[in-house]
């Protein structure tokens, strides 16, 4: 059975954009949001091999020290032809490279050294895994995604991460040229959401924020 969050809630990341956008879904429900950063938790290792496992390490270590709910978020960008890298190590490889223009040029020429240089063999996808921990124990996990092809050169400066190098299918803009309501608002409507983040919390929101 499904559990309703609600109160005060430990938002598990130190990285401000995905904080951002956490705060702006979770604005409209009337949940209090503070972060592991702002708290000061220590961030731990991501062990998982998949979204969900590494989202939900984050939320139950949260949870456990500061005995509130914690919701996590881990995401990631999944390239076809990279034969799903860096996926899972997505912030792995922003770190290494140094910064994101870095490690988006990285994986352009990867891809160059590949060949890939029409549409469809530049497919990837953006994965989200959310993840609740209560301090009983108790958690849930949400996933979703949404799919696209990669762009050369990246455009936009809008959103955070691997935003300006992805096109989300049927648009003609990509996600770092989005506004964030345009990338992650809710319709009102109830249709599909457009990013893999506002899809997975979709599903959050229906399970554990509404009556």
């Amino acid at each position: 059975m499904h559990r309703r969050l609600e109160g005060r809630v430990v938002v598990a990341t130190h990285n401000e954009g995905k904080l951002r956008e956490m705060r702006e879904l979770l604005a409209p429900h009337g949940v209090e949001c503070v972060s592991a950063g702002e708290l000061k938790l220590p961030e731990p290792e991501e062990t998982g091999d998949t979204f969900a496992a590494n989202a939900l390490i984050k939320a139950e270590a949260a949870s456990r020290a500061t005995n509130l709910p914690a919701f996590a978020d881990d995401s990631g960008l999944c390239v076809s032809s990279l034969n799903g890298q860096p996926g899972v190590h997505s912030a792995r490889w922003a770190r290494e490279a140094g910064t994101y223009p870095a490690v988006m040029a990285l994986i352009e020429a990867r891809l160059q050294e590949r060949g890939c240089l029409s549409p469809d063999t530049r497919r990837a996808h953006f994965v989200s895994a959310l993840a609740i921990a209560w301090p009983d124990g108790h958690a849930e996990i949400f996933e979703d995604r949404v799919d696209g092809v990669l762009v050369a050169p990246p455009r936009g400066a809008s959103g955070f991460g691997y935003d300006p190098l992805f096109l989300p299918d049927g648009h003609t803009r990509t996600f770092g040229e989005m506004s964030a309501d345009e990338k992650h608002g809710l319709p009102a409507d109830g249709s599909r959401a457009l990013s893999h983040r506002a899809r997975a919390f979709q599903a959050l929101a229906k399970a554990c924020l509404k009556a």
